[in-house]
Order: structure tokens, then C-alpha cells, then sequence
């Protein structure tokens, strides 16, 4: 099961991963499914807080030729940000833009706490759903 915090850090990280697949494996080999949701959410939520991290130590290279966001490009997302706020870490849970969206909130300076709320709720609902189709659609092909 440590296996599983390691895959869902990474996931939740600039880095390629699927937590999901190693989720259901370890379901189905009969890992309790509270256990695999706590250790999958803890995980998953501090990939995302390295991401936030990220987030608040690239501001201060904006000035830099080699930063990956134009400055027009920088105030774009600003002012996506501003439009939708901290909730939109809400979405942090999905493929592609969820973990752009966590670098933001670290480059928009959001309270520690605040992001650890916001992707926690969204992580944890998440793997909670995600074991719930485990245990819908699953069941049958396990041993």
C-alpha cells in the first residue's frame, strides 16, 4: 500500500502517473478500501502541494527569459484566477488542468491552509468515487 502514496504523489505532480490503475489493483487484491482512500488522498493532496509550492518559488524568476509563461500569458491566468478564485481548486482532481491550476494558486500566493482545503475535498471525493466504481463494476473480475 506504500506503493500507492508514492503513484499518487507523483500523479498529482508535473510527472506522468496513474494512481486509479494502482488504486483498483490494490482493491482488488483485498486492501481495505478506507485505507486506500486515506493513503491515496494524502498522497495525491501533497503532489499537489509540491505543485503549489512550485508556484510560489517561480514567481519570483517572471523577470527570467527561460520563465515558461509570457508575461501577458501570466496575466491571463491572474486574471482567470481572480475570476474564479481558490474554489476552482475544486477541479485539481482532473487530467491536463488540474495540476496547472494548483501551480496558480501557489503563483496567486494562496494560504497554505486554503489550498490544502480546497484539494483535499476534491482529491478525497475523487478516490471516494473512484472505489466506489471499484466496488460497482469491479467485484466480479477480482480474487
Amino acid at each position: 500500500m506504500f506503493s500507492l502514496f508514492w503513484v499518487a504523489l507523483a500523479s498529482a505532480t508535473l510527472l506522468p502517473g496513474g494512481s486509479e490503475v494502482w488504486l483498483a489493483r490494490l482493491w482488488c487484491v483485498g486492501e481495505p478500501a478506507l485505507a486506500l482512500w486515506a493513503v491515496a488522498t494524502v498522497g495525491n493532496t501533497l503532489g499537489s502541494l509540491i505543485n503549489v509550492a512550485l508556484g510560489r518559488y517561480a514567481r519570483q524568476f517572471q523577470d527570467r527569459r527561460w520563465f515558461p509563461a509570457s508575461p501577458e500569458g501570466l496575466a491571463r491566468a491572474e486574471r482567470w484566477y481572480h475570476r474564479f478564485g481558490e474554489a476552482s481548486l475544486l477541479l485539481s482532481w482532473l487530467p491536463v488542468i488540474g495540476d496547472p491550476l494548483t501551480v496558480l494558486a501557489g503563483v496567486m500566493r494562496l494560504a497554505w491552509w486554503r489550498a490544502m482545503l480546497w484539494i483535499v475535498l476534491a482529491k478525497g471525493a475523487r478516490y471516494a468515487l473512484l472505489i466506489t466504481m471499484a466496488q460497482q463494476w469491479l467485484a466480479p473480475y477480482c480474487h
